[in-house]
């Protein structure tokens, strides 16, 4: 997870067949960006990883004082993966509870690679890792 004074994304290449069509830009001021990989263990208890994460969202928005989040798939680092369906069914679940506790919470194009601009403020809870 990275806090962003500011993100920009503009989606480039469709990567996964079955991704709706998203040509448009985005910019969000003041957000925590989640780099979220799920892997197959990940679908043999959905609600788990489902809380889990909504868990860890929840408190690296707390330590950056925001309540503005931004979940974005990356799911192209590691050997183990969860199906495309299963973790756009769980950015879909967490979106939505994210939303239900009052905070702002948006996806960046899932199944597409994107041209990212980023700024980063330089302290140490602008930048956290969790694995779970």
């Amino acid at each position: 997870m990275m806090f962003a004074s500011g993100i920009a994304y503009e989606p480039k290449i469709k990567n996964l067949e079955s991704a709706e069509i998203v040509e448009e830009a985005k910019v969000y001021n003041d957000i925590l960006v989640a780099f979220i990989h799920a892997e197959e263990q990940d679908m043999e208890d959905p609600k788990a990883t489902e809380t889990k994460l909504l868990k860890n969202l929840k408190w690296g928005a707390r330590k950056n004082e925001s309540n503005k989040i931004l979940l974005h798939s990356f799911a192209h680092l590691s050997s183990s993966k969860a199906t495309p369906e299963f973790t756009k069914e769980l950015f879909d679940k967490v979106e939505e509870r994210l939303h239900n506790a009052d905070y702002e919470a948006f996806q960046s194009p899932f199944g597409y690679f994107l041209d990212l601009n980023m700024q980063l403020p330089g302290y140490s809870q602008a930048r956290m890792f969790k694995e779970f």
